[in-house]
């Protein structure tokens, strides 16, 4: 229903004061604008406009007196936010500008037409509603031929007339959403001045850039299992996280939508005059970039955060510090995942365990998938293939490794099957809108749905996973929630319909895109709870939504066997990874059909250098075991898993940062570089932490591949571009100037193989000769780094010659090598001394060629303090 506007605040109203009052100036600017409609006259809207500390604004509108509550998303915040005053600084008939404590910011609100601008320092960086599409459907009494057969319940101006059900009911296909509160629609234009290039709002199998939507489909946000995804969609598939984000060579900016209900985002790009004027002077003015950003959602309140930045690292911790940071996940996680559709019995769990010792591959964790179930039944096992699942695990924990099944939020309908009665004589499943169970089916056949919106429903689904109420289960097993977009098959678009009702009577359409990330929550505090809080959980969901990176991983989802998925995969993770969820990955290739050995080749390359590094393939595909494709390609997917065991210590470190200080463990260039306006567009390589730069081969028989290698003025002068040799076994990794970055020796079986093997510090210098990094350890496991601060976060430092180390915390692992890249010249002699001054010569060697200086046998404590002189 389109909306006409009109403001409580006309011209002749000059004196805001008076209508805000002094309570609200101390945090919250509120006010009321009115929505006028062919139903009634005038309805009142509240506008709410707040500071949060740490260059945040915050924007709600709702109706002032709505006839029942509208939908505001909770759970997602990990608090209230703190408010800040803001203080007037202007005002005249219709416009008030406010400013922030640190008078940074001003805000300008127009009353007529209605707007709000952000500035700067005097530079406009964002507007709302200055092209004019804000709108609010408010909520309705019921169309008259409602009442028709009850017509003592109508109201007098209803009776006897015969209106059209109109948008209170929607047909798709075959299934009628019927809407029981009406049409209840938002949404409103944001204007980023001087941008040209907007991020973000994941998940589409689509470009890093957001593309101009003007002749084509919005964005959706709207959480669903679409098999084999199509590349260059702007469809929404498993998850939804409503931040988009904007940057330019000078500042980075944000918008936070949230709201949770289907959500379409239209973008347009375009160029206008720096300065206004006349026509004439309009065209001699330099044009300058504007993005308009308009949000549409199905239902609930417009609630926006409007982060400032005004870097992207400022973006990231801001986001975070409404949504939460990443979990620091276990240690084994950050290995190497084994999965398939399915393993078939114990017998093919331990073969496929075997083969990996066999072939001297690394691996962490074997995954179960549906059907190690006792028919779909989920907590179950199959009683034939895996008759006793605690020695099976106990196998596996002998060879330092874990497990991980599946559990799906659909329940059979079973009255024998105890979860399913259990759950519904506690009335725990989402309901249709007749009231009943609502019903769908999903793999076991006809399914029942948890409402995992409701804490009660999360606290009994927590208890599920306790030793005593799963048999079978150990403290080896984890957790993989699939299917919770959710998937309903034979469903409209394979999801629940809208008209389902939820915890406190909210239907579905208000949730829909909350679903995942409850389960996900509730599979979590499981796993916490089933160890006492001592041990940290590992989850990973299909479906998601912002603040899902504090209970686990996500992964993108049915991809195909096919090179163009894997070229996708890296804007979709770097996508992801901004959107504050760190643990992302792509499965290793392509869960659908069979990848040639070469594509597979490639693929466990890439995979080796992202955050999530899983293999996993579909129940039609051929077996693909690492070992399965000849002994040449199994030598280099051995070297690429093993690549990623040694790197595993800066992995760990940078994950440190992403729970630390909200840093994406993978980035695009441009957030290293934010300003090479030449990396703004760049995704087929990426930055891994600070330090590495990553460009996969994403082209078949690939001979070459040219590297972006922002910051080298040597290389940019020339051509910007440096070309690669990339024979199979190669994929380009470069480590930036000036970073040190810690690594394992060797790798081992599994990480806990790995705990006691050496460290070695390679040390890229700058121009200036220096360089720094750091290395964060802990047990690993558990949540002593939280409650006891039992962690090492040790830092390393070369300055004039001198390689430094320090930091606190007992480990009995040493630093047995250094490898010092860019230096110089030959040293003629190398000390090391500990803090007390002892000191003693070290064997070095120094490749002039590659002017790389390698130090040997150094057996320095990492948990010690100690200096490397170099002469």
């Amino acid at each position: 229903m389109a909306l006409s506007f009109f403001y409580v605040f006309e011209e002749s109203r000059a004196d805001w004061l008076s209508l805000f009052g002094d309570v609200e100036l101390k945090s919250w600017l509120l006010f009321f604008i009115a929505a006028r409609s062919s139903v009634c006259s005038q309805v009142l809207l509240q506008v709410e406009i707040c500071e949060i500390e740490g260059n945040i604004f915050r924007l709600k509108i709702d109706e002032a007196t709505p006839l029942r509550a509208r939908y505001k998303v909770p759970d997602v915040l990990t608090k209230e936010p703190t408010t800040q005053r803001l203080f007037i600084s202007q005002k005249e008939a219709g416009i008030l500008v406010l400013s922030s404590v640190s008078e940074d910011y001003k805000l300008q609100v127009t009353a007529n037409p209605f707007q709000v601008e952000l500035q700067s320092k005097g530079e406009t960086v964002l507007s709302m509603n200055s092209n004019g599409l804000l709108y609010f459907e408010h909520l309705q009494p019921l169309p008259c031929d409602r009442y028709r057969e009850n017509e003592e319940a109508a109201s007098d101006s209803c009776k006897g007339k015969q209106e059209d059900l109109g948008l209170w009911q929607e047909k798709f296909g075959s299934f009628l959403d019927v809407k029981a509160h009406g049409p209840s629609s938002v949404g409103t234009d944001f204007s980023l001045h001087g941008f040209d290039h907007v991020y973000g709002i994941p998940q589409h199998t689509e470009a890093l850039l957001l593309k101009n939507t003007s002749d084509g489909d919005a964005y959706r946000l709207y959480n669903l299992d679409i098999f084999g995804h199509k590349i260059h969609d702007k469809i929404g598939i498993y998850g939804s996280v409503p931040l988009l984000l904007a940057h330019k060579p000078n500042r980075t900016a944000g918008i936070f939508w949230l709201n949770s209900s289907e959500t379409l985002v239209d973008i347009s790009t375009k160029a206008v005059p720096l300065s206004s004027g006349s026509a004439a002077e309009a065209a001699k003015q330099r044009a300058v970039p504007l993005t308009d950003v308009r949000w549409m959602s199905e239902s609930g309140i417009i609630d926006v955060f409007l982060l400032m930045g005004p870097t992207a690292f400022d973006i990231f911790k801001q986001f975070a510090q409404l949504t939460g940071t990443q979990a620091l996940p276990p240690l084994f996680s950050l290995g190497y995942h084994q999965c398939r559709w399915n393993y078939e019995d114990e017998q093919d769990v331990k073969a496929v365990d075997a083969g990996f010792d066999e072939h001297d591959i690394p691996y962490d964790v074997i995954w179960l998938d549906i059907e190690h179930t006792d028919g779909k039944r989920y907590f179950t096992w199959d009683k034939k293939k895996f008759q006793n699942p605690r020695k099976m695990q106990e196998h596996l924990r002998k060879k330092k490794r874990k497990l991980v099944v599946i559990v799906d939020p659909h329940i059979k309908i079973d009255p024998t099957y105890t979860l399913y009665s259990q759950a519904k004589d506690k009335g725990y499943f989402v309901k249709d809108r007749n009231g009943q169970d609502f019903e769908g089916i999903c793999w076991p056949g006809s399914s029942c749905y948890l409402d995992f919106t409701n804490p009660e429903v999360r606290k009994w689904y927590a208890d599920q996973f306790t030793f005593k109420t799963y048999k079978g289960s150990t403290n080896i097993l984890f957790v993989w929630n699939d299917m919770n977009e959710p998937s309903v098959f034979k469903g409209a678009e394979l999801t629940m319909q809208k008209d389902a009702v939820h915890y406190n009577n909210w239907e579905h359409r208000e949730v829909h895109n909350l679903y995942g990330f409850y389960q996900q929550m509730a599979t979590a505090e499981g796993l916490i709870r089933r160890s006492s809080g001592k041990e940290r959980p590992f989850v990973l969901t299909r479906s998601f939504f912002a603040g899902s990176q504090k209970y686990g991983a996500v992964w993108t989802g049915d991809n195909t066997a096919e090179w163009s998925y894997l070229k996708i995969s890296i804007p979709m993770l770097l996508t992801i990874s901004m959107a504050g969820i760190s643990f992302c990955g792509a499965d290793v290739g392509g869960f659908i059909g069979d990848p040639e050995p070469e594509l597979l080749v490639r693929w466990y390359q890439a995979g080796a250098y992202q955050p999530f590094f899983r293999g996993h393939s579909n129940m039609e595909s051929k077996r693909r075991e690492p070992w399965l494709f000849g002994e040449k390609n199994t030598q280099i997917i051995r070297e690429a898993i093993r690549e990623r065991y040694v790197l595993l210590p800066y992995l760990y470190t940078l994950f440190y940062r992403a729970h630390t200080a909200a840093e994406p463990v993978m980035r695009p260039l441009w957030v290293e570089f934010p300003g090479k306006i030449e990396t703004f567009g760049v995704e087929n390589e990426y930055m891994l932490g600070n330090a590495l730069l990553v460009h996969p081969v994403t082209e078949q028989e690939a001979k070459a591949v040219s590297v972006l290698l922002p910051g080298s003025e040597e290389v940019r002068m020339n051509m910007k571009l440096l070309s690669c040799s990339v024979q199979r076994s190669v994929i380009p990794v470069f480590q930036r100037g000036g970073t040190v970055i810690p690594l394992k020796t060797r790798a081992a079986k599994s990480t806990e193989w790995m705990i006691d093997i050496s460290y070695e510090l390679h040390v890229a210098l700058d121009t200036e000769a220096c360089a720094i990094g750091e290395l964060y350890l802990d047990d690993g496991h558990s949540f002593q780094y939280l409650h006891k601060k039992q962690f090492l976060y040790q830092k390393f430092t070369f300055q004039k010659n001198i390689l430094s180390s320090s930091g606190k915390y007992h480990t009995t692992c040493v630093v047995e090598r250094v490898i010092v890249l860019g230096f110089g010249q030959q040293p003629t002699f190398v000390t090391a001394c500990s803090k007390d001054g002892k000191g003693k010569e070290v064997v070095f060697t120094y490749n002039m060629k590659t002017s790389a200086l390698t130090l040997e046998n150094l057996a320095l404590s990492v948990d010690a303090d100690w200096q490397i002189y170099i002469n």
